[in-house]
């Protein structure tokens, strides 16, 4: 039960990162407004960076869905653990760069937690 629970949060987590990842790609305006730190994909070196976030983001999704498919239920929990840095460096970039609380702690801060808490399910099970 614990381990179908961790499964289904981190595919949970996979398609949302994948979805994210895929919108900085397609509508980064939007994208980087829902992250918290608004951006002008009109510029050259934004959009570029935007990219390279959206591609980043949908390498991370795909590395959890190879490791669901894998079976490395502990391995899958240790790299949540591991990656939960990302989720609170974004909480503390939008901070630091006067985004809204309720994004940098109810987006990223709450991101963090269910990877910890998915992380846990899968480490105990």
């Amino acid at each position: 039960m614990i381990t179908t629970i961790g499964y289904a949060l981190s595919g949970l987590i996979a398609a949302a990162i994948i979805f994210i990842g895929a919108r900085f790609i397609v509508a980064p305006r939007v994208a980087a407004a829902g992250y918290g730190v608004p951006a002008d994909p009109g510029q050259q070196a934004v959009s570029a960076y935007l990219n390279v976030k959206g591609v980043r983001d949908i390498a991370s999704g795909l590395i959890v869905i190879i490791l669901m498919v894998a079976g490395a239920t502990h391995l899958l929990g240790w790299m949540l653990v591991a990656a939960t840095v990302i989720p609170v460096a974004d909480a503390v970039i939008v901070h630091r760069n006067g985004g809204a609380k309720s994004i940098s702690l109810g987006v990223h801060g709450a991101t963090a937690v269910v990877m910890l808490v998915t992380a846990a399910l899968l480490l105990l099970s």
